[in-house]
């Protein structure tokens, strides 16, 4: 997928992250949220996250020649992590967590 098509395809998954959700479900202690899009881009413009093109560097350095699936920026205990999903060359799904701070990968393992 080009680069191009990848940022449209996180815009459009960012757009559909911030419409209200018709019911969520989070286990007990849990308190992770997502982001709406106003406050994705006023954080973007603050300089307290790091930039799609700059997350899409780091997704496509970890994972060469992989297809992006869904990005979401989510808050937990007042950290922005970048969640993502990919598909690798191989066909495998993985999901990665990275700090949308510092560029950070927190977790990348297998998506059951």
């Amino acid at each position: 997928m080009s680069l191009m098509k990848n940022i449209a395809h996180i815009a459009m998954c960012i757009f559909l992250a911030a419409l209200p959700p018709v019911f969520i479900a989070l286990p007990q202690g849990v308190s992770a949220r997502d982001l709406s899009q106003d406050e994705a881009l006023r954080l973007r413009e603050q300089g307290n996250i790091i930039s799609l093109e700059k997350l899409l560097a780091l997704v496509a350095e970890r994972h060469p020649q992989s297809s992006l699936l869904e990005v979401e920026l989510e808050e937990d205990d007042d950290i922005y992590i970048y969640e993502v999903e990919l598909a690798t060359r191989d066909g495998v799904v993985r999901e990665l967590e990275i700090d949308a701070h510092t560029g950070k990968i927190l977790k990348d393992e297998e998506d059951d």
